[in-house]
């Protein structure tokens, strides 16, 4: 009967590995990706699957980083301004992002948050943090933050293989 020793290979990162172990990690990750999608992990209650993931990656990063141009925003995100442009446009008309001039240079549009963007990504994001809190009800605490590490570090590694800015 072979010994785990055995059953060792080495992968191009040098790091030995059982084998299966990363056949068993590709698939975990596509699961998770094709449940992610089905539920969009939109959150619970009425709230649930009422935000598409770019709309709320796009209100998110207007949030935490302010009012900004297509084109910023675009970079920040990792995204090309032609989609930026497509995407943030249902945003406007809902009333969600609203258009202004640059302060400094008023031919520039700047995108920002509308007060109802606010409160909608706020809803957004107490009924998302509900459903995070639900699946992961019967974790420990350092079982939490292992994962968020763990996945944080694994998205920061999809980003920096496609040579993208970070969600």
């Amino acid at each position: 009967m072979p010994t785990p020793s055995d059953m060792t290979t080495e992968p191009q990162s040098g790091t030995p590995e059982l084998p299966g172990l990363l056949d068993h990690l590709q698939h975990e990750v596509a699961v998770f990706a094709r449940r992610a999608e089905q539920t969009r992990l939109g959150g619970v209650g009425q709230v649930r699957n009422s935000m598409d993931r770019a709309a709320y990656l796009l209100l998110n990063r207007l949030d935490t980083e302010g009012p900004m141009g297509v084109k910023a925003l675009a970079a920040s995100m990792g995204i090309d301004s032609s989609t930026v442009t497509r995407q943030v446009a249902p945003l406007v008309e809902s009333g969600l992002v609203k258009r202004t001039s640059h302060p400094e240079d008023g031919r520039a549009v700047v995108l920002q948050l509308s007060p109802r963007g606010q409160s909608r990504l706020d809803e957004v994001r107490a009924s998302r943090r509900e459903l995070m809190a639900q699946l992961t009800e019967d974790w420990a605490p350092r079982e939490r933050e292992e994962f968020c590490a763990l996945l944080t570090r694994f998205n920061a590694a999809l980003s920096a293989r496609h040579g993208s800015g970070t969600e």
